[in-house]
């Protein structure tokens, strides 16, 4: 097998340099394309993106990460470009279900100031563990910045007939054992952590030649609370 060259975070695409610690994959070669390691208090999740099922979502995911896509800093009230995903804590977990983080306030239900368009792939389906979510407002094309992991297979949050669903835009290729042991951890009855689980940051990588991530879409911000998926 020939291996594979880890690029720096969309370099052709003016992405900032990704972080030389933890490279995907391992000593082993990986496909090539697109990934996220999602750096947790509990250890690190690795999860290669679907820029082409998902493009905008992946995009706006990558921006956030990077401080490229600006949102809302709930302090303030403007807008800011500064990597979100950095010292946040898991604001939701439930046991065989799935892992919730992203929102700066930690109470899961922020409005960040942007909205993506759904983009629902019929051949992308909740069937196994380890899929990445994007949360939305329940109604459509209002995507945010909040996403979630599975724990197990979760038929139950595939869209039904006439309905938006949630945008899958990754899946776990190392460390689903991570998001089980932070899905597990004592919580209260709202699913929050009793003691706190964090998200330290989210490392993006690019592996081999790839397909160019499009420049993330902001929009205006609303009020609206966003609902718990259940």
């Amino acid at each position: 097998m020939k291996p594979v060259c880890l690029l720096a975070v969309l370099a052709a695409c003016a992405w900032p340099e990704t972080q030389p610690d933890q490279p995907v994959g391992g000593p082993e070669a990986v496909a090539p394309g697109l990934y996220a390691i999602v750096k947790t208090s509990m250890g690190p999740i690795t999860a290669k993106l679907f820029e082409k099922d998902a493009p905008s979502t992946v995009s706006t995911f990558v921006g956030l990460a990077t401080g490229h896509q600006a949102w809302k800093d709930p302090e303030t009230g403007e807008m800011v470009d500064r990597p979100l995903y950095s010292n946040l804590r898991f604001d939701r977990v439930a046991p065989g279900y799935m892992i919730q983080t992203g929102d700066p306030t930690s109470t899961g239900t922020y409005d960040c100031g942007i909205r993506v368009k759904d983009e629902v792939a019929p051949d992308l389906q909740f069937d196994r563990p380890g899929r990445l979510g994007i949360m939305n407002f329940g109604q459509p094309n209002t995507g945010t910045c909040e996403f979630f992991i599975t724990a197990d297979a979760y038929p139950a949050l595939d869209a039904a007939p006439g309905s938006h669903g949630y945008t899958i835009f990754g899946q776990v290729i190392d460390g689903q054992e991570i998001v089980d042991r932070i899905s597990n951890v004592p919580h209260d009855a709202h699913g929050r952590p009793r003691t706190a689980v964090r998200l330290l940051g989210v490392v993006i990588q690019r592996v081999g030649p790839g397909a160019v991530t499009p420049a993330p879409q902001p929009v205006a911000a609303t009020t609206r609370k966003k609902p718990k998926i259940d």
